[in-house]
Formats: C-alpha cells, structure tokens, sequence
C-alpha cells in the first residue's frame, strides 16, 4: 500500500472533521496520561466533564500524589472500572517518587507505571513527545483491520501481536502524533463500527481491502465472550432521624474495591420475594449481571454490624459510591 497516498488522504480528513479536544491542544504529558486513562472505556462526552474536573483540582502529578485515594475514588464516581482510579493515583505517585515529573519520557519507563499497557504507553509517547510508537485503542483496531483485510481477533496475544506488526507497517515515523490523532478520530468518526453508507464516501476506500472484498461490515474479529456472571444482592438501607449506616468494600479481587455501600447480603442465588416489595435494580458490569434489591429499615435503634460506619445522609457526598448505589439513592430521593 502506498503510504504516502494513505497519509495525504487520512491527513485531510483529520484537518477537515477533527474535534477540538483540550488534550489535543497540549504535549504536557500529565495531561495526556489523564485524558488517556479516563478515556478507557468511556466515551468522549462523559469523559470530558472528569477530565476537566481532575485538572482543575489536580494540575499537576505532584498534586495528584499527594491526594488521598478516598478523594481520587470520589472525583472518579460513576465512571465505573475503579482500578482505573487506584493505578492513576499510584501512577502519580511512582512518577513524583521516581523523580520523573512531570511524566517520564522513555517509553519503557511509561509502560512500567501501574495502569499503563501499550496503547496507553504508545499514546503518551506519541502524542507528547512525538516518538514513532503506534496507540492502538478500539478504533486503531477496527480501522487496520479494514484496511488490511484482517480476520483475526484482535483481542488474544497473537492476534494482538498481528496487529501491532501490521501498524507498524502504516506508521507515520515523521510525524506519529498527527497519524496516531488522524487514525484514532477516524475510527471514531469515520470508520466507525456500524457502517452505514460511511464507505461509500471513505476517503480511504481505494486503499481500503475490506472494502474492496466486500468484508468490512464483518471486521474487525473478537473472540468468544465469557458467560455473564449472575449475582443477588441485597442492601438493608438502616434510616434513624438523619443518620445511616455504610461499609467499605474490602476485597481486592472484586468488584467496587475501596467503594462505599449500605450493608449487603450476597444469595447463591436469586433470593426469595419479601413484601412490600423493594427497590430492584439489575446492574450489568463486563462479565457480571448484578440483580440488586434495596431495603429501608426505619429503626429505632442503629444495629451493631461490623464493618458499617455511621454517618448523616448528608454526608454520603463525601464517599466514593459505586453507580448502583447512587441509582439506589436518586430513586429514593426521587420517591421522597
């Protein structure tokens, strides 16, 4: 494939249908690190609000270390994926240990920090310090795929493996940080993953052998899908005049570590109905289906349950909560 060709006609789109992102008018790279990692599983839209908000109260990685994790899990809630948060903070905080502020630039360096695989290494390399390293998120997959007609899934060690060797045949080595924005905002906006009409109008298609073989609508290719996972929950909300009672969630290896709850039974299966009847919820998370139902006591007298801390509703703001809880919460004050 003409490279050249590629370039000039992925370039000209870019410039004509580029959206103007605030981590896109920047090479600060602790400012392109936070886009990144926010950006993981969330869409720009939502993203924007957090990415703002994070900057605002942490400008720089210094700041973000010296934050509490509590306070980082608070700014972090509703996005979901919370391991995300707990690597951004200790990220920061090997980076300020290590001396490497504002962000380190070998990319060795930057893949070893917690959270940071090699899109995210490739992204921060390229995008701040213009190094030829490809960032290969979901649109960078779709769109090499189609391009080059690959029927791999993209999503197992050899197939990835194919696909960073196929990149690096279409890598823009004069200038990565251009073809890495062009090729990511094409997928995105372009190339996206219901076709419609798009190739029809594709700058790329006379480069396209997707389009030519008639495959695109087929690719790219992922592999099986676990079994979603059901569990049953039950949360006790406990009310006395303006006071309630939480828990942390302590187990590394699930989900919502470090978040807040109202005290929760978990059934080996869907529990009996109990009248009247409670909120119910299902919540569904990557490889989980949670069916949550939410049950208010008004109590005379608080009970005595491990792990629960007392608290004023009022000051629910100032604990991290998982998005189930918070749906709970807005039902409630909603019915109030």
């Amino acid at each position: 494939m003409p490279n050249s060709l590629l370039y000039s006609h992925l370039y000209a789109w870019y410039e004509a249908n580029r959206r103007v992102l605030p981590w896109r008018e920047t090479s600060d790279p602790y400012a392109i690190w936070l886009s990144e990692i926010i950006l993981q599983q969330t869409r720009v839209a939502q993203g924007m609000e957090y990415y703002m908000r994070f900057i605002a109260r942490w400008p720089r990685v210094e700041d973000l270390a010296a934050a509490d994790e509590a306070e980082v899990l608070r700014e972090w809630q509703g996005l979901g994926y919370y391991s995300r948060a707990r690597n951004l903070h200790k990220a920061a905080q090997t980076v300020v240990t290590n001396g490497w502020s504002p962000f380190p630039a070998r990319f060795e360096d930057i893949r070893s920090l917690p959270g940071i695989g090699d899109y995210t290494a490739g992204a921060i390399a390229s995008f701040a310090y213009n190094q030829p390293y490809p960032a290969m998120d979901g649109n960078v997959y779709r769109v090499v795929a189609r391009l080059l007609d690959i029927d791999e899934p993209f999503d197992t060690s050899a197939g990835k493996k194919h696909f960073h060797q196929a990149i690096d045949t279409l890598l823009d080595r004069e200038n990565p940080r251009l073809f890495n924005s062009a090729i990511m905002e094409f997928g995105a906006l372009q190339c996206t993953p219901s076709l419609g009409d798009a190739c029809l109008t594709c700058p790329l298609q006379a480069q396209c052998l997707a389009y030519a073989h008639g495959t695109a609508e087929l690719l790219p290719v992922r592999k099986p899908r676990p079994k979603v996972r059901d569990r049953w929950f039950t949360y006790h909300i406990y009310t006395k005049g303006d006071e309630t009672l939480i828990r942390r969630r302590e187990n590394p290896k699930d989900i919502w570590y470090h978040l807040y709850e109202f005290p929760c039974e978990e059934s080996p299966e869907e529990p009996l109905a109990i009248s009247p009847s409670p909120l119910a919820f299902t919540h569904v998370l990557s490889h989980q289906r949670l069916h949550a139902r939410f049950i208010v006591h008004r109590v005379q007298k608080m009970p005595d349950i491990a792990g629960t801390i007392r608290i004023r509703w009022e000051e629910l703001n100032d604990f991290a909560l998982s998005r189930l809880t918070l749906r709970a919460l807005d039902t409630l004050r909603r019915k109030a």
